[in-house]
């Protein structure tokens, strides 16, 4: 079985990877874990210190190839506002609530809660059911962990 020691954030490697692991929001905080690839094969992750792996990172072997990370599909609901404004008070909404959110220009993703649907769209937000892969922004407490590889001379 191989191993993963470090990796990289996505877009520094340009090599196709030789194996992807899909993986939701929740289980990409990692540090020691036995990984299933999606071809049926299996490597050991051991890193110094927990990482939040991001769509499209890459995982390297000890041989050097690379596993991409995937986000995997999720069941989320988008959000979205009459205007930017108003998406701005939705997502302070959300935010009060302590609610991962991926925020982007023009919508809000968030996990379903049909509590928090209902209280969307009776601040006028229109809400609709999506499956895609899911990356919530850190919060602001988040630590910052190691990200993977070494800076010589600083």
């Amino acid at each position: 079985m191989q191993h993963v020691h470090s990796y990289h954030p996505a877009g520094v490697v340009t090599d196709p990877p030789v194996d992807i692991v899909t993986l939701p929001h929740d289980l990409r905080h990692l540090r020691r874990k036995l990984l299933h690839l999606s071809n049926g094969e299996m490597v050991m992750l051991d890193l110094k210190e927990a990482v939040l792996f991001h769509h499209g990172d890459r995982l390297v072997l000890d041989n050097g190839d690379t596993i991409e990370v995937q986000a995997a599909s999720e069941k989320l609901f988008e959000i979205k506002a009459r205007d930017t404004l108003h998406l701005i008070e939705l997502a302070w909404h959300l935010g009060n609530r302590h609610l991962p959110a991926q925020i982007e220009e023009g919508r809000i993703l968030i996990l379903r809660d049909h509590v928090i649907r209902a209280m969307l769209e009776g601040l006028g937000a229109k809400v609709a059911e999506v499956e895609e892969g899911f990356q919530p922004a850190r919060g602001a407490y988040h630590a910052h962990g190691s990200h993977g590889h070494d800076h010589h001379g600083h």
